[in-house]
């Protein structure tokens, strides 16, 4: 038998604290371990109650079905995290299609005209709600809804209510139906907007003001940080990120709808309240938004595969945001 020396005892003495630690914390029901088993059971529950829940194809359709929802989540992660809620991003990225299906029909059907269509009106939105939210002190709950009837009412105004129809072929490949490094490239955007998300909140000095400004809002703004302009840039973000979702939708379905996704802002809160982040501001982290989407994701897709009606899946998961914030409380 190997004897220990010492710095072998002491590796061997810290990794049985933490696995103390860790089983001290899941005793304690820490949000981040929580968050990991709930996954793990909602895969356990669906897999025992669903045939066709276990298989890849299945799994798949829960990357692809939860696209959307992830990629608007990143930006609504710094929103909450900085004390603010942007209820419009589902009518923003209705909006932000037609924008861009609308300018490819009118400018020589470019690929290129259409995102910056695309990506621009989502910005243009959120940096309007983000203005009237900081410039004229009115609480972001209520510019937002304002925001999500009139993005909403615009896109549906501007067309008379009629889907748009896009055709370019390289506008389907790079944002719907292609692939990157052998993976669909909607899962491909979606993770890229998780790892700028990542760099922006963890390792830059824009994420380190969104936590102080959600934190202690007076100590940011006393310590030099200019905390209109840090919570103007989270609107933008997630208004631009709501763009990129519009991309990727407008070019599956090879058309844009000023009817899509309503609701969809349900989803996208849900996961980021799932993922960790306190709607009292300071807390929160891209991760968890991940897993936070996904849990939305399977829990759509379980409830849909078990025959659940959809008012009931909207009952379900708005318990499930009241027992998120309830547990935020705690």
């Amino acid at each position: 038998m190997t004897e220990l020396t010492a710095p072998n005892v002491v590796a061997s003495s810290t990794r049985s604290d933490r696995r103390r630690k860790i089983l001290q914390n899941l005793l304690r029901g820490e949000r981040p371990y929580m968050l990991y088993i709930a996954f793990v059971i909602l895969l356990v529950v669906f897999s025992l109650s669903s045939p066709w829940f276990l298989s890849v194809d299945n799994f798949l359709n829960i990357g692809r079905q939860t696209t959307l929802v992830s990629i608007i989540a990143v930006g609504m992660t710094f929103i909450i995290i900085a004390r603010q809620i942007d209820l419009s991003v589902a009518s923003t990225l209705a909006l932000s299609g037609m924008a861009a299906a609308l300018a490819m029909s009118q400018i020589n059907n470019s690929w290129i005209v259409g995102a910056v269509a695309g990506l621009g009106t989502g910005a243009l939105v959120g940096l309007i709600n983000g203005i009237l939210t900081t410039q004229l002190s009115i609480p972001s709950f209520l510019v937002t809804l304002g925001s999500l009837s009139m993005a909403r009412g615009l896109a549906m105004m501007v067309t008379n209510t009629k889907p748009v129809i896009i055709t370019n072929e390289t506008y389907f490949a790079i944002f719907g139906e292609g692939t990157f490094l052998g993976m669909p490239v909607p899962i491909a955007w979606t993770l890229a907007a998780m790892v700028v998300g990542i760099l922006l909140l963890h390792y830059n000095v824009f994420g380190r003001r969104i936590y102080a400004v959600g934190g202690n809002p007076t100590a940011a703004l006393y310590s030099g940080i200019n905390t209109k302009r840090i919570t103007t840039a989270a609107f933008v973000l997630t208004g631009t990120l709501a763009g990129l979702a519009a991309l990727v939708l407008s070019a599956r379905s090879h058309a844009a709808r000023p009817d899509v996704v309503q609701g969809m802002e349900l989803d996208v809160i849900a996961a980021v309240i799932l993922g960790g982040c306190s709607l009292f501001g300071g807390r929160g982290y891209i991760l968890g938004t991940l897993f936070g989407s996904l849990i939305i994701g399977t829990l759509n897709n379980g409830l849909v595969l078990l025959g659940v009606s959809s008012p009931m899946q909207l009952v379900i998961k708005g318990a499930i945001i009241v027992a998120a914030v309830a547990f935020t409380k705690r």
